[in-house]
């Protein structure tokens, strides 16, 4: 068995409406077809992959130390990127990586979920 691609990502979230108008605005993941599970969520899209699946609970999940940091989306664009999350009043923290020529442009969800965007230089 050989792995082919990375898949998504699972967040669990409170506030799954706001979640998805976010990643939809900021990110321009669509909501999209999802299993008819028994518990309430989201499946958002890029391309045709659902990259991100929410999960909707009751309490807002306890983040101490995560153990995953951040997921990271690859993209072209940079400065358009950055002027549409200052029009969205989204604040990014902006590093290369040394030695690989990435931009790399953090930004974090209303629950503090660590995204990365990668740029190449």
């Amino acid at each position: 068995m050989f792995l082919k691609a990375f898949d998504h990502v699972n967040v669990k979230t409170s506030r799954l409406e706001e979640m998805v108008r976010w990643y939809d605005e900021v990110l321009g993941l669509k909501r999209g077809k999802r299993p008819a599970f028994p518990f309430p969520g989201a499946w958002l899209y890029l391309n045709e992959t659902a990259i991100i699946h929410l999960v909707e609970v009751v309490t807002e999940p306890e983040a101490i130390d995560p153990k995953i940091e951040h997921f990271a989306i690859t993209a072209d664009g940079k400065d358009e990127f950055l002027a549409h999350l200052k029009s969205h009043g989204v604040e990014a923290d902006i590093s290369e990586v040394p030695d690989f020529g990435i931009t790399q442009v953090n930004i974090w969800d209303p629950d503090g979920n660590h995204i990365h965007i990668d740029f190449g230089t």
